[in-house]
């Protein structure tokens, strides 16, 4: 089976949420366990850090994986979903999944996982569990797809959980309130083993610590153990100075992300690390966490996240796509530092879009589009539906479209920002 060959089969065979939505998700432990065991189970072959949240765990978990590198350990990464090269999923000390391990896995397991009826990200958990086996990872780093107690990924026997925010997201499968969804999430918490939330929140911290009381396991708060006191934009830096809450000591540490909610994301990984040294047999050094955290986009390919495209006019893409995530982007939006601002968006068909619609800032002009997925709000919809909440602007379907439209329009010292979707600016970026 040659590469294409393998993509191939993996589009035909297996239903992806990336394209079909809600109707490609299939809650459910049994397939993935049934496929680990015949694999030889091999999740169990290194130690593994589970990451799962409404917003932030991509971007915590390449930071983590980068930190883990930096202090010497060969490091698994899984994440979703893929912008460019489905390959993107699965890293190995950053490096993709070559494509010969991508067809040698599928020549050698795909017809037991369609006969299994398997889901697109169970198959695909299942290859990085078996990638990461094979390439001899040391502890890997795994970002749960959808919730968590029920997600593929909840197969596993980490040395810490992490949760690092609840939000409003995928409300018609995990629950109409926070504390819904923060259940489901509180899902992957195991038995004794540590848990870290990163975010404080009146409706979920109670679910989060019946749960870790239940189960026995020590839960930390991040935002109860450091606070960011400050940042410095200096790109491609971004220097924040965060201070240890029980007894004010402080650091700054330069992280490649220059997205402002990025600082949460920080003080979580700050927290991560010092629970990692003294709750696990991992040594992470002070100089390990300081060079993973500079070099989190260099080591291991996160993309998509506040990502400057362009300094003149500046132009931004992030894939924040839910009401919590798309707050943190206005309030940096809403910072200036720019005459005008024009705004490429597109959103999935799915989203609740009168929760994310009023956040948006009146005074820029848009440019409505709509990726090339099956998912796609179409963008005349999306136009009407802006302009019942006083956002105006005009029309184009296709992304490149929209975009070359902006740059049109916009003067050297303006803004163009593109976002709304990960489908969206995988296209542009």
């Amino acid at each position: 089976m040659t590469y294409q060959e393998a993509l191939d089969f993996l589009n035909g065979n297996f239903v992806s949420f990336q394209t079909a939505g809600r109707t490609a998700y299939k809650g459910g432990l049994e397939a993935i366990t049934g496929m680990c065991r015949a694999m030889g189970d091999p999740q169990r072959d290194y130690l593994s850090i589970h990451i799962a949240g409404t917003n932030g765990k991509g971007s915590v978990a390449h930071m983590l994986a980068s930190v883990l590198q930096a202090a010497g350990y060969r490091t698994g990464l899984y994440t979703s979903p893929h912008l460019h090269d489905f390959r993107e999923r699965i890293r190995v000390d950053g490096e993709m999944i070559p494509q010969e391990k991508v067809a040698a896995f599928l020549d050698r397991y795909g017809k037991e996982m369609t006969e299994r009826g398997l889901s697109y990200f169970e198959m695909t958990t299942a290859m990085a569990f078996h990638r990461f086996s094979e390439a001899g990872v040391e502890v890997a780093v795994v970002e749960t797809g959808l919730g968590g107690r029920l997600d593929a990924t909840n197969v596993l026997q980490p040395i810490l959980s992490i949760i690092t925010n609840i939000g409003l997201d995928h409300s018609d499968i995990l629950g109409p309130t926070v504390a819904h969804i923060a259940a489901e999430k509180a899902g992957i918490i195991k038995p004794g083993i540590p848990v870290l939330v990163g975010e404080t929140d009146p409706e979920s911290a109670p679910v989060f610590t019946a749960r870790t009381a239940e189960c026995g396991s020590p839960l930390v708060f991040a935002d109860r153990t450091y606070e960011c006191t400050g940042s410095t934009l200096r790109p491609p830096l971004q220097y924040c100075t965060l201070r240890r809450i029980g007894d004010g000591a402080t650091r700054t540490i330069a992280i490649d992300l220059l997205g402002g909610y990025q600082r949460k994301n920080l003080v979580t990984v700050r927290t991560a690390v010092s629970l990692l040294r003294h709750r696990t047999q991992l040594d992470i050094s002070r100089r390990a966490m300081l060079d993973g955290c500079r070099n989190a986009m260099a080591t291991t390919g996160l993309s998509g996240r506040w990502q400057v495209l362009a300094e003149t006019p500046l132009t931004v893409a992030d894939g924040g796509h839910n009401p919590h995530g798309m707050t943190e982007i206005v309030r940096q939006l809403n910072a200036g530092g720019y005459e005008r601002l024009y705004m490429v968006l597109g959103f999935s068909a799915d989203k609740e879009l009168d929760d994310i619609l009023p956040l948006l800032p009146g005074a820029a002009y848009y440019l409505f589009t709509q990726a090339a997925s099956p998912r796609a709000l179409p963008a005349a919809e999306l136009a009407a539906k802006a302009e019942r909440y006083g956002l105006h602007g005009e029309t184009l379907p296709e992304a490149a479209a929209a975009l070359a439209r902006a740059r049109a329009l916009a003067s050297p010292h303006d803004m163009i920002f593109i976002g709304g979707s990960f489908y969206l600016i995988g296209e542009i970026i």
